[in-house]
């Protein structure tokens, strides 16, 4: 999903729009927001986060929604496509004064009827512990700042574990936290554990145990966000300086890095099944790294301003190369197709139901603002860019320029590397969804700097901690190297479905069984059915 600018059909709010499954439909009934309903000057403030746990209780309403908008906290029972969200009825609301919410997550292994545990950072870098079922605040870690004054980007509980919880800031660190343990009083004092290619972990130095159990230093500027690998066996984390680093949690040890074409990576997440990890960023690409080969396998191009959000969908699969369709024009054109969408996805069920959940595509949700812009000719920030390369340090073949079937890249491909590149491009053709056009090769550069947001435009912003810091550094090293492919060495995936959802930019999307979850900075989260999901409604 995009939300680019430019003609009336783009401009147009879309309350519905038709992908191969069929038709995806806005729910007016289950968006949630402000009790007010009014839209917030979101001018300065924190992006909108949405955060999901589901209670298991036998009511079948087990599902719980918390969301920050602005100094506000909420958190609701979620009804999603079966009934009216009563928005004069929240569980827990909080009013924070000299600090905002600026990310959540609930801990799913401990979360009952009764309880549940939600983390909260903020933008002074505290970290609170709350049960907005009880209406308790447990804890409230680095409340003196001591451990780090940034504002917390990302805070996710440790897979498995009841008790450990990461958390990311704008300077650049990670700190891992145990909720049974205290704060010091003073400072932390750290020794060195590991150090690597641009990173760096420490321990507490203190008598008795206490937070932070580790620090981590990751690369240049602000940390942006990170995830859990499926098996919560490795951490990917992207940062301001343009980096993707993949590590062995437990082990501390770096597994691979890309870097961005230009600019931060603002979010990155894991395919279902582990092997593919996706990034977006401030150079308005989606790019699709291997987990196994630590290479850049494809690109997503056609967004026209900062990729924000990027999720897989766990929940459907690729539909056959064989028989593909393609959707264009309004939303009314689409009316058409409805039926057609269900008949077909109810023929192939049984079909899809013995495929993999794993051929799920990425989607990204691109971010309208174009404040605090770098120029695209100054230099990315980063190491020194030679960290981890394909075994044996050779440089690999280039991957097929042809997405639109699985044996076109095998065809096309040389033949001392056809077999590597076959192989890859197996992988590349779940991901794949309109054909290639042929471009020359000069081409790619230009039509890049054209369509992208950052080209020409140049940073005005004041806010220091989004700035990207200057490092040695050199471009030119970097790209066309298997750490930053240029665009014509890896294949491109094109939009399946371009359409204006929000006035505001959009900052989370959730794939959930029945319907699809997006928030955008206005303050709306908004439920979107999914075909043959939606239910009649009589309010």
């Amino acid at each position: 999903m995009a939300t680019e600018g430019g003609g009336k059909e783009m401009n147009e709010i879309k309350t519905q729009f038709t992908t191969r499954e069929g038709l995806y439909k806005l729910l007016p009934h289950s968006e949630y927001s402000r009790p007010n309903r009014v839209p917030f000057n979101s001018q300065g403030s924190n992006p909108v986060r949405v955060s999901f746990v589901n209670l298991n209780d036998q009511s079948g309403n087990g599902d719980r929604l918390c969301f920050n908008v602005g100094r506000e906290l909420y958190f609701y029972i979620y009804k999603g496509v079966r009934k009216a969200a009563d928005l004069s009825k929240p569980i827990d609301k909080r009013i924070y004064k000299g600090t905002q919410p600026t990310c959540h997550d609930f801990n799913h292994l401990t979360a009952t009827a009764e309880s549940v545990s939600l983390l909260v950072g903020f933008s002074a870098g505290q970290v609170q512990l709350i049960d907005p079922i009880k209406k308790e605040t447990s804890k409230l870690f680095n409340e003196e700042r001591l451990i780090d004054k940034s504002r917390v980007t990302c805070v996710k509980w440790v897979p498995g574990s009841e008790s450990l919880f990461l958390v990311a800031h704008s300077s650049g660190n990670m700190y891992l936290y145990n909720v049974e343990h205290t704060c010091g009083t003073t400072a932390p004092h750290y020794q060195l554990l590991k150090q690597g290619e641009s990173f760096a972990v420490h321990t507490c130095k203190s008598k008795s145990t206490r937070n932070p159990l580790l620090k981590w230093t990751v690369g240049e500027g602000a940390l942006n966000e990170f995830a859990f690998s499926p098996d919560g066996k490795f951490l990917a984390c992207v940062s301001q300086d343009g980096f993707l680093r993949v590590f062995s949690f437990d082990s501390v040890e770096l597994h691979g890095t890309m870097k961005s074409y230009f600019g931060g990576l603002l979010c990155v997440c894991w395919s279902p099944d582990g092997k593919y990890i996706v990034t977006g960023g401030e150079d308005d690409l989606v790019t699709v790294w291997s987990f196994v080969d630590c290479r850049v396998i494809a690109r997503g191009h056609g967004h026209k301003s900062w990729v924000s959000v990027v999720a897989f969908d766990p929940y459907t699969t690729s539909v056959e190369e064989s028989d593909p369709m393609e959707f264009s024009g309004s939303d009314e054109d689409f009316q058409d197709l409805l039926h057609f969408g269900r008949d077909r996805a109810n023929s192939t069920q049984s079909r899809l139901s013995k495929r993999n959940s794993t051929d799920s595509r990425p989607v990204s949700v691109t971010a309208r603002t174009h404040t605090n812009v770098m120029n695209a000719t100054s230099p990315p920030a980063g190491s020194n860019g030679n960290s981890v390369a394909t075994p044996g340090n050779s440089v690999p073949p280039p991957l097929p320029r042809s997405n639109s079937l699985p044996h076109s890249a095998v065809s096309n491909a040389g033949s001392k590397s056809s077999v590597m590149d076959g192989a890859i491009a197996s992988g590349v053709s779940k991901f794949a969804t309109l054909s290639l056009h042929d471009r020359k090769e000069r081409h790619h550069e230009k039509d890049h700097k054209r369509n992208h947001s950052m080209g020409h435009i140049s940073s005005k912003s004041s806010d220091k901690l989004n700035l990207v810091t200057k490092t040695k550094t050199d471009p030119a090293k970097t790209l066309g190297t298997p750490l930053c492919p240029r665009m014509e060495d890896v294949p491109l995936l094109e939009p399946l479905i371009c359409k204006k959802i929000a006035h505001e930019r959009l900052t989370v999307l959730i794939f959930l069984e029945d319907c699809i979850v997006t928030a955008c900075q206005e303050g709306f989260i908004c439920t979107w059915g999914r075909p043959g999901k939606v239910v009649s409604f009589n309010p």
